[in-house]
């Protein structure tokens, strides 16, 4: 398993390796040994999986507040997706900073996604699949948004026209109207 960190504290990129031949190949995506050998020892209770069908498709920028707060693995099963993370833990020297990651079926890359980020992706090729597990249970009464075009955070996605999204999504909050829930305690 190769481990990277992000720009962002506390984000992590972590590829795990493949084992190919004619066939295909495989890949350990979680194995809770080797992750607490990497130093993280979260206790993932759910998985999700998501399918979007056009290319363009926006899903986020999402997150869960205290008291389910969710940290994220997610990666790509199937196409390709431009996934990122917004950083809102109030008094963060990097609150309001996003980064962007590629993650594909192809590169097996895995983003990891601590509480305190809103997070988010569109979709690069069509049916593409996304899987990730959460750290708490999905509690909707929790659930909060940043706007996926904020100017004020100014996300550089692929593509800004034309975006696939749902009704509540196109509705999120601007950054600047959102009273996070999280605190930085760097």
């Amino acid at each position: 398993m190769k481990l990277e960190h992000a720009n962002l504290a506390g984000v992590l990129v972590l590829t795990p390796r493949r084992f190919g031949d004619h066939r295909g190949f495989f890949a350990e995506t979680y194995n809770r040994k080797t992750y607490a050998d990497l130093g993280i020892t979260l206790d993932f209770v759910q998985d999700n999986h998501s399918l979007s069908a056009q290319v363009g498709t926006v899903r986020g920028l999402h997150f869960q507040a205290p008291p389910h707060a969710q940290d994220k693995l997610v990666r790509c099963g199937r196409g390709a997706i431009y996934d990122v993370v917004v950083d809102i833990r109030t008094g963060s020297p990097t609150y309001g900073q996003w980064q962007g990651f590629v993650l594909s079926a192809e590169n097996g890359v895995q983003l990891l996604v601590p509480v305190g980020f809103a997070h988010g992706f569109m979709t690069l090729l069509p049916d593409s699949e996304i899987v990730y597990k959460c750290s708490e249970f999905y509690a909707p009464e929790t659930e909060g948004a940043v706007r996926w075009n904020d100017p004020e955070v100014g996300i550089a996605w692929p593509q800004d026209n034309d975006a696939v999204l749902s009704d509540k999504d196109a509705a999120a909050p601007l950054l600047a109207d959102l009273d996070s829930p999280f605190k930085w305690e760097g």
